[in-house]
Formats: C-alpha cells, sequence, structure tokens
C-alpha cells in the first residue's frame, strides 16, 4: 500500500470492510439510535440512574456476595466499603434524576451527578480487577463473568462521559 492510505489499518479500510453491512435497515437503525437518539437525551442519564438505583439498592440487599470482591487493600471492615458504594450509588443516580435547573457550585447537578459516576466507574474499578483474579480459579463460567466484567467497565466510563458531555452542550 502506498500514497494516502498507506497505513494498515485506515477509516477507508474499515469503511470498506463493513460496507456489505451498511444496507441493513435495522442495524443502521440500531446504529443511529444508539449515535443520536440514546446517548443524546434525557433517557441515556435516567438510564444509567436506574442501573444505579438497582445496583445501589443491591449492596443492601445482599452485601455478603459483595464483600468478597473488595480489595485487601482498604482499611476496615469490607461490608463498610460495599455500604459506602451504595449509598454513592444512590446518591449519582438521585443527582442524575435532579431537574439540570438545579445548580450547584455552578453547574446542573445533573452534570455533577454524570461526573461523579464517572469518578465512582473508576474508584470501583479495583474491585472488578479483584473479583477477576480471586475467581480465576473457580469452575466455568465464574471466572468468564468475572474477566468480561473488566471490559464493560469501560463502556460505563463512556457513558458517564457522554451523558457529561450531552449536558453540557444542553
Amino acid at each position: 500500500m502506498s500514497g494516502r492510505w498507506a497505513t494498515p489499518f485506515s477509516i477507508k479500510s474499515y469503511r470498506d470492510s463493513i460496507q456489505p453491512f451498511s444496507h441493513s435497515p435495522v442495524l443502521t437503525h440500531a446504529i443511529n439510535h444508539a449515535r443520536e437518539g440514546f446517548m443524546k437525551s434525557k433517557n441515556a442519564g435516567r438510564g444509567m440512574a436506574i442501573m444505579l438505583i438497582v445496583t445501589g439498592i443491591s449492596h443492601f440487599a445482599f452485601p455478603k456476595s459483595l464483600d468478597a470482591i473488595v480489595p485487601g487493600f482498604l482499611p476496615g471492615d469490607p461490608r463498610f466499603w460495599v455500604y459506602l458504594s451504595g449509598v454513592a450509588e444512590l446518591v449519582i443516580a438521585a443527582m442524575l434524576l435532579a431537574p439540570r435547573g438545579v445548580i450547584i457550585w455552578g453547574k446542573p447537578l445533573p452534570l455533577l451527578g454524570a461526573y461523579s459516576a464517572l469518578l465512582l466507574f473508576i474508584a470501583v474499578f479495583p474491585a472488578n480487577i479483584n473479583m477477576a483474579i480471586t475467581w480465576s480459579d473457580r469452575a466455568m463460567p465464574s471466572p468468564l463473568f468475572a474477566y468480561a466484567r473488566l471490559p464493560l467497565q469501560l463502556g460505563l466510563f463512556y457513558w458517564a462521559w457522554a451523558i457529561a458531555r450531552d449536558i453540557k452542550r444542553r
């Protein structure tokens, strides 16, 4: 390869490789909905809030199962960290559901909620790494589930960032 598209991977080669799929109306609709509908609407913040409410409640309903994934380097009882992260998830959910007109420190409360969600997801990532390590010797599919959670967490990072970006644009 030479000239303008000399790199082994380029946008043009990527576009050419997915060309057969670009004529699918269902796929096109799904991509456009994800790119322009869901992530650029109030629904993204509401969806994350609902997810955080469910996971936050689970920290209080099933704390014992979460105690085991708290990294050992954190001081104190693992249950403290489980409850703390559950409270954080519920507070952040409330922030995301708040009207944009509620301003704290010169910023809309949902924007602070999106930033807080991003920070929370980063803060709990070591627990997911710990889970993957400690579950490695369990019977399948437990290790697969634990390792599959790691890249999914990156999706949560992006989701929180995209919500913050969208709120700032409105």
